[in-house]
């Protein structure tokens, strides 16, 4: 579907989803978000596919969106983007998902690992999440996620003022598991998919679903979002401030 998203199935039921787009920082288009949306998907519908790994180039997970290309999928809101249909497809997803976050993690970069059972970060990791700077909302359920995880507080501080977290303030706020060496990460990330994957699955399953609460408010939660995001999108406000990004993202 797009050779900027690499899959690979082990045969101790782990899948790899490695985001391969180093020359743009792994930021995601309409056909990385549809092709991750797909491997999630069949995750779901394999007996075989038992936890799914992301991961990113070294020194990159994903810069977040690629903002000329998400505004060209957008124009006709962002109820039908690839985007959303990939974070809705997160939010459902049964099969355990882990994240190896090496580098930058901007915007659904950051956002996608609060829908992840585990996640590991090298220690040059940097989750940031710059929505309200470019005139839009949070998304992928983080204005939900985010406060359960870290208190209201420090949630509204990251999300309304993009503070940047690197992987020790990840940790000790409990977004992140452990750090890891850069070289060490994503195998150690694909050995606890391993582990996961060979435990009872009935169990995994019914336990992941405790853990986890209430998926409806997590959705609701995200549709929420959506209609706010989409609203946003279009006001003057957003696009000038998008467009000013767009504009000082290309090369002189």
């Amino acid at each position: 579907m797009t050779e900027h998203v690499k899959i690979s199935d082990g045969g101790n039921g782990v899948r790899l989803i490695v985001i391969d787009r180093p020359q743009k920082k792994n930021a995601l288009t309409g056909a990385m978000y549809d092709a991750m949306r797909v491997a999630l998907e069949e995750a779901d519908a394999s007996e075989s596919i038992r936890a799914v790994v992301f991961a990113g180039q070294p020194g990159m997970f994903s810069a977040g969106n690629d903002l000329a290309d998400f505004l060209g999928q957008a124009r006709n809101g962002f109820s039908d983007a690839p985007a959303l249909r990939f974070i809705r497809q997160l939010a459902r997803t049964d099969t355990p998902m882990i994240a190896a976050v090496d580098g930058i993690a901007v915007g659904i970069g950051a956002t996608l690992t609060l829908h992840c059972d585990l996640v590991y970060a090298s220690p040059v990791a940097r989750l940031r999440m710059p929505f309200v700077e470019l005139g839009l909302v949070p998304e992928a359920a983080s204005s939900y996620l985010l406060p359960l995880r870290v208190g209201r507080l420090k949630a509204t501080e990251l999300l309304l003022l993009s503070e940047m977290l690197d992987a020790d303030a990840a940790v000790a706020l409990g977004l992140v598991n452990a750090v890891m060496p850069a070289d060490m990460l994503v195998d150690h990330a694909l050995a606890q998919a391993a582990r996961l994957a060979a435990l009872p699955q009935g169990a995994l399953a019914a336990s992941r679903q405790l853990i986890r609460g209430d998926r409806d408010r997590v959705e609701a939660a995200l549709e929420a979002e959506a209609r706010a995001f989409d609203a946003q999108l279009q006001s003057p406000e957003s696009q000038q401030r998008l467009q000013a990004f767009l504009s000082r993202s290309k090369p002189a």
